[in-house]
């Protein structure tokens, strides 16, 4: 049986589109409207500490309890009216770090969400171009700016609020820092903090599986402590009770038939160098040199419990400046749709991360976008993805994939197995 055209190859420059018209930047303590139902609001900034973007939902001037504070490790709201939807690499330098707000699904005792920010290690006069926005989640538009100024010594910032008044949304910018770092600000707000001595600064480590899903899509491997040594990437599947008349294969319920997905990466190293791991195009990396991702197994079945794997070198990880995880079919089925794909990180240091492949909805979709890693100002933050897309005319669903999320290659097309 000969599989579909393959199309792959290096690259070429992708143009952004252009941004957005900026709002005006504001001034401490002034405020403006939100005419949404919905906003994103970003912490964003092009050089100093890793920082991280906190959502306190107040009521009353006070959390009603831990529930209510919304950050990494806790990313999102029982309510799922605010959501940290992570960080990114900013396009100029830097990260943004998001927090996703439904206005319309606060809980009608919260009069306001108080958008914080903390520096990991350092103070907020080291930061450059540090800003907070907030941002129509649907259109992009730009509501509000704000560029505190006056920073010094600070270690925790209430950048903004957004507040309840008379049942509109509007949003302040406040401005007011704090030496005691997160734990200060978050015990000023009524969130209980251990106050036992701080050991030694050291990664935290969970032994607890994560599971990436929609609604809390990223985490910090590095926040996670898997700093160092092998993370193996994971891909199993099973097949549920669909046919494929085509080629005449049929498959009872939980019983795996047939069928061959190609665990793939696309990598972009800090220098500018980029590449693609893909066993149909025989391009399986390398793990003690550029670009410290290697495929050290091709599974045709999907019976094996090893599965298909990658694995990344994360002793190089400040060298990596993003990587693409994906999933292509080579043969036994058609489609995503149906299919039950697991994939799960396995770092050596920490607790194994998971997602899975089992939303498909789209038609000949033969590639799926599995996650994203990037390094954001150091820290390797995994996002979860779960794209897929299909071959439309000439173009490859991988090649589809790839202009999605700007990867450059120039494609061409060649068959085989």
């Amino acid at each position: 049986m000969s599989a579909p055209p393959v199309p792959f190859a290096p690259q070429f420059a992708v143009t952004p589109p252009p941004p957005l018209e900026p709002a005006m930047p504001l001034s401490k303590g002034a405020n403006v409207p939100v005419p949404a139902s919905s906003v994103r609001v970003e912490l964003s900034w092009t050089s100093g500490p890793d920082a991280d973007a906190t959502a306190l939902l107040l009521a009353g001037g006070r959390v009603r309890g831990d529930d209510d504070m919304v950050f990494y490790n806790q990313p999102s709201h029982p309510s799922g009216a605010v959501r940290h939807e992570g960080k990114r690499p900013a396009p100029g330098g830097g990260a943004v770090d998001t927090m996703f707000v439904d206005l319309a699904r606060v809980e009608p005792q919260i009069d306001t969400i108080a958008v914080v920010a903390s520096a990991d290690r350092g103070t907020f006069s080291q930061y450059r171009n540090l800003h907070i926005r907030v941002l129509d989640a649907g259109g992009g538009t730009e509501f509000a700016r704000f560029d505190p100024s006056d920073a010094t010594t600070e270690t925790a910032f209430v950048l903004g609020e957004l507040y309840r008044r008379q049942g509109a949304w509007k949003f302040r910018a406040v401005g007011q820092g704090y030496d005691s770092g997160l734990a200060g600000l978050a015990t000023d707000f009524g969130i209980t903090v251990d106050d036992a001595p701080a050991p030694p600064p050291a990664p935290t480590v969970s032994l607890q599986k994560l599971t990436l899903t929609k609604q809390a899509p990223s985490v910090s491997l590095t926040k996670r402590g898997a700093t160092s040594g092998a993370m193996r990437v994971n891909l199993n599947w099973m097949v549920q009770g669909v046919s494929s008349p085509r080629k005449g294969r049929f498959a009872s319920l939980g019983v795996t038939r047939h069928l061959d997905l190609d665990l793939c990466c696309m990598w972009e190293l800090q220098d500018g160098r980029k590449g693609m791991i893909d066993p149909l195009a025989r391009s399986f990396g390398a793990f003690d040199k550029p670009p410290y991702v290697l495929l050290d197994a091709d599974d045709r079945t999907g019976a094996r419990a090893e599965g298909e794997n990658l694995t990344i070198n994360l002793d190089h990880g400040g060298e990596f400046r993003r990587l693409l995880v994906l999933a292509t079919i080579y043969e036994g089925a058609d489609s995503f749709v149906g299919l039950n794909a697991t994939a799960t990180l396995h770092p050596q240091q920490g607790a194994p991360i998971e997602m899975f492949l089992d939303e498909c909805d789209l038609p000949g979709a033969r590639t799926a976008v599995i996650a994203r890693i990037d390094n954001v100002g150091g820290e390797l933050v995994v996002t979860r993805e779960g794209r897929y897309f299909a071959n439309e005319g000439r173009k490859g669903s991988k090649q589809l994939a790839d202009e999605a999320y700007g990867w450059g290659f120039r494609w061409t097309v060649s068959r085989g197995k």
